[in-house]
């Protein structure tokens, strides 16, 4: 139903998504060990082919399009968060266009997203990729919080991609001599 009129207004239901290439703002990515490691020989092919979708909204991050593996990804994000973050959530993504590619389904609807073998693949990919960053269990367990999971689903994942989970503090104690 590409135009439709009814109430007295005309509603066009055909609204165009504009897609841009990966590579007009993303360089570098095709020489990347991480992104190689995914793609190898055709890594330079895949991000050249590889389409790219902005959203404005105050919230949101990434995603990949399961119709056709594209990215989607936030203005908001993309401008205000720090740089490891993008990097790391860009990795995150290509590793979803991967299991795309391969015919892997990216989303299970009847399982916990911390549950989904799309989402501890992709995890554990980029929790391997931060600590070639150099990144501390710390860091990598704060990267691994998002606002849809609770506390237990969020313990589950590290526990899942292999981040050791917050030490409780021990309560100091004196001796009696």
């Amino acid at each position: 139903m590409p135009t439709q009129t009814k109430y007295g207004v005309t509603l066009e239901r055909n609204a165009p998504v504009q897609l841009y290439p990966f590579t007009r703002f993303f360089r570098g990515f095709e020489k990347n060990l991480a992104v190689r490691s995914l793609f190898g020989s055709k890594t330079a092919q895949v991000l050249r082919a590889q389409r790219v979708e902005f959203f404005g909204a105050r919230f949101g991050y990434m995603g990949t399009s399961d119709v056709d593996g594209h990215l989607l990804i936030s203005t908001n994000h993309l401008r205000r968060s720090d740089f490891r973050t993008i990097y790391l959530d860009l990795v995150h993504e290509l590793c979803h266009v991967k299991q795309f590619r391969a015919g892997r389904p990216l989303f299970y609807p009847k399982l916990s997203y911390v549950d989904a073998p799309s989402e501890i693949e992709a995890y554990r990919f980029t929790v391997d990729e931060g600590r070639r960053l150099g990144m501390s269990d710390a860091e990598l367990r704060e990267y691994l919080k998002v606002e849809w999971i609770s506390p237990a689903e969020h313990l589950r994942l590290a526990r899942r991609c292999g981040v050791a989970p917050r030490r409780a503090r021990r309560r100091a104690t004196r001796s009696r001599r």
